[in-house]
């Protein structure tokens, strides 16, 4: 049976005519929630510049790839009836003031974390992908840990941060890493050893609860998935569905691994935390470390070792073609952070930048 996969995105308001980031998330929750029959898939995220919406599982990606999109134009609809309009850019590429959400869990990470929590005004993308226990799960996250930065490259769309070029294409990355809990980890080894991992975590008050385990993947503590984290939201929603189409070949694949009784690499957390800084860093324009030797390899290559890593269970699935299409266009077209950039230098204006990602969001 195919695993079903999901996506939860991070979009940013932003004023229709400036571009700037504008504090209207629960103005446009209120016109999604008066709007969607039934249970809205939008919801607030730590700051009031951000609306989230998650898809439900899809075992077809067409069906995928249909839901995102129709998400994303209903967002741009409620968000214009608010005045505003939305954009799948990771970090807002204009001077912003973050506004922190009314809630009380949010009002407890901006007075325990301070200016951590403040500055995180940052849009990830979440793939979710079914496991069938805790322990596969466990197994996955085990061997697939060693090619998320390349998911990270594939994604990075936050080239800019407070008006400036941060010579990142990924600065998302570097602001996120900043939580105590977020990055990559060690191997777990069973799932009584991540939940005792994650007990202790929790355990030591640093963190509020489960759900601010913020790894580059972990098991999810409201669904039976593997939910991996790492990624930038994609400014194109086909990327957004590339990255998930890769995500679950990657969890298949690594379930096969565990039971055929293969090890999982060996790859130190120090070593996947250059990785990853490599990958926010360069992005796609530059070498990546590749996951199955540990030496910089030019970005395309690394793509298609994750490629030739997932074939099978894409072919098995029926995703490789439109899988090696995606790719390539990635690879021609270049990633956000590419796109924003090839923007802004050919009109020299972040407004017009933003302007131009708002239409590229929509799809």
């Amino acid at each position: 049976m195919v695993r079903t996969v999901g996506v939860e995105e991070e979009l940013l308001l932003v004023d229709e005519d400036s571009g700037e980031a504008r504090a209207l998330s629960s103005a446009v929750l209120a016109i999604a929630e008066k709007d969607t029959a039934g249970e809205s898939p939008f919801e607030e995220e730590l700051h009031r510049q951000q609306l989230e919406f998650s898809t439900q599982p899809c075992a077809d990606i067409e069906e995928l790839a249909d839901s995102v999109r129709r998400w994303r134009a209903r967002a741009v609809r409620h968000a214009a009836d608010a005045g505003a309009s939305v954009v799948a850019l990771a970090t807002s590429p204009l001077p912003v003031s973050p506004k922190i959400g009314t809630g009380e869990r949010y009002r407890w990470m901006a007075e325990r974390f301070g200016l951590t929590a403040q500055e995180q005004l940052t849009c990830g993308c979440h793939v979710h992908v079914s496991v069938d226990s805790d322990e596969e799960g466990v197994a996955v996250l085990d061997r697939i840990r060693c090619w998320l930065p390349v998911l990270l490259a594939l994604s990075a769309n936050s080239p800019f941060w407070q008006g400036q070029d941060s010579r990142y294409s990924s600065y998302r990355s570097q602001v996120w890493g900043r939580w105590p809990s977020a990055g990559p980890v060690d191997v777990h080894g069973s799932a009584e050893a991540y939940h005792a991992g994650v007990r202790s975590l929790v355990d030591t008050g640093v963190l509020r609860d489960e759900g601010m385990v913020y790894f580059d993947a972990r098991l999810s503590h409201r669904y039976p998935t593997v939910e991996v984290r790492i990624a930038d939201v994609c400014l194109d929603p086909a990327d957004t569905v590339l990255l998930a189409t890769l995500v679950r070949g990657l969890v298949e694949t690594a379930a096969r691994q565990w039971r055929a009784g293969e090890a999982p690499p060996g790859a130190g957390t120090s070593l996947l935390r250059a990785a990853s800084w490599q990958a926010g860093r360069s992005g796609l324009e530059d070498r990546l470390v590749h996951p199955l030797t540990w030496r910089p390899e030019p970005a395309p290559e690394v793509l298609r070792a994750l490629l030739d890593h997932v074939r099978d269970a894409l072919e098995d699935s029926g995703d490789l073609e439109a899988a090696e299409e995606a790719l390539s266009t990635v690879v021609r077209r270049g990633n956000g952070a590419q796109v924003q950039r090839e923007t802004l230098a050919r009109t020299g204006s972040l407004r017009d930048t933003v302007a131009a990602c708002v239409r590229i969001t929509a799809g």
